[in-house]
């Protein structure tokens, strides 16, 4: 495992020299949410109703902006045709660019929810719910986005086709959170919600990065 973690130190630094990427997703997340008072008018009861919905949707939509670079850097140079001559398995190596991404744009997103929330008029009572909800979705969502990725490494316009192709597959992921958060404003327990979202998150850290090993050595054939 050291090799892996010395991958993700080494990505996590130049993610961090680029560190504009990071704020470009934290600034869209909250931009193009703020917009929606704008579309629906101004009535809080509106808005209570969908904040939490609006901040689940914005995060999958920011978390789209830099997956289609999560591989086609190093695809580009040459590093991913070392990393995979290295002892480490392809699979732990796009284990390690997910668990940057999530890093990179996961953790600012979850920092940013609440301001996204308060400018929703979110109700008080739902913050907790919906940043727990959030810890659980982010990561699935940035395991899919790593499958896109890696099954369009080296597409022409693969950005355009990653969007199509995972942006389906998110839906699920976010019913699942906002069901949970929506059952607590209803005062129900969120546990079926959230246990359903948990265990969709062990299934696809158990089976994603096989797939997207799987597509890495097609891609490098």
């Amino acid at each position: 495992m050291t090799a892996f973690f010395a991958l993700l130190r080494r990505d996590l630094r130049l993610g961090f020299r680029q560190g504009i990427d990071a704020l470009v997703v934290v600034l869209f997340f909250l931009a193009a949410g703020a917009l929606f008072p704008f579309a629906l008018g101004p009535e809080p009861a509106l808005l209570a109703r969908i904040a939490a919905g609006i901040v689940m949707t914005m995060a999958a939509l920011a978390s789209l902006l830099s997956l289609d670079r999560l591989f086609s850097a190093d695809y580009e140079d040459g590093s991913l045709d070392g990393l995979a001559l290295s002892p480490l398995s392809l699979e732990l190596v796009a284990l390690a660019k997910v668990a940057t991404h999530w890093l990179m744009t996961g953790l600012p997103l979850l920092a940013a929810a609440p301001l996204l929330g308060l400018l929703l008029n979110l109700p008080d009572g739902l913050y907790p719910m919906l940043m727990l909800a959030l810890v659980a979705v982010t990561p699935a969502l940035s395991l899919l986005g790593g499958l896109g990725a890696a099954l369009t490494l080296g597409a022409r316009r693969g950005g355009l086709l990653l969007a199509f192709l995972i942006l389906p597959l998110f839906i699920p992921i976010l019913i699942l959170g906002m069901g949970s958060v929506g059952a607590v404003a209803a005062g129900r327990s969120p546990r079926g919600a959230m246990e359903l979202l948990l265990a969709l998150d062990l299934g696809l850290l158990a089976l994603v990065p096989w797939a997207m090993g799987m597509a890495l050595r097609q891609v490098l054939k």
